[in-house]
């Protein structure tokens, strides 16, 4: 036996310093997927704030509102724009605006809200018998006439 330190490890520690190597990267990625998911999450909640809060509204004071549009054309839409009583019919189109027409607007309810509600009803009402119709649910049959 020699004085002589030996160059040869043990298998063991091989096997440990192999298995510590993996376990040191998957604990970065682990790391890395929890910051990503971190930063998703902060993203998906400032576009929940932003939606609520509304600040192009704001922006205009609330004195304009987009009450509906239609395309028209690739790059053509027919706008119709409420300012305070007046509704403007504008064509947009090719970077350019064009007042098409100007009417009053229709008298709102008293406390100052849109009622969708009554809307949405009609629209479920609707919605439903044309269901049951279709599933011959409703008062007439298909092959009945």
């Amino acid at each position: 036996m020699s004085n002589t330190p030996s160059t040869e490890t043990p298998a063991g520690i091989d096997v440990l310093a192999v298995g510590g190597d993996a376990l040191v990267g998957m604990a970065t990625l682990g790391k890395t997927a929890a910051a990503l998911a971190l930063v998703i999450a902060i993203i998906l909640i400032c576009t929940a704030l932003l939606k609520r809060w509304n600040p192009q509204q704001r922006a205009a004071g609330g004195h304009l509102r987009v009450v509906g549009s239609v395309a028209v054309g690739t790059r053509e839409r027919v706008v119709i724009v409420e300012i305070e009583d007046t509704w403007l019919v504008l064509g947009v189109g090719g970077g350019q605006v064009n007042k098409l027409h100007e009417r009053q607007a229709p008298a709102r309810p008293a406390d100052g809200t849109v009622d969708t509600q009554i809307e949405d009803e009609r629209f479920a009402v609707r919605f439903a018998r044309a269901l049951k119709h279709n599933a011959g649910l409703g008062g007439s049959r298909r092959g009945e006439s």
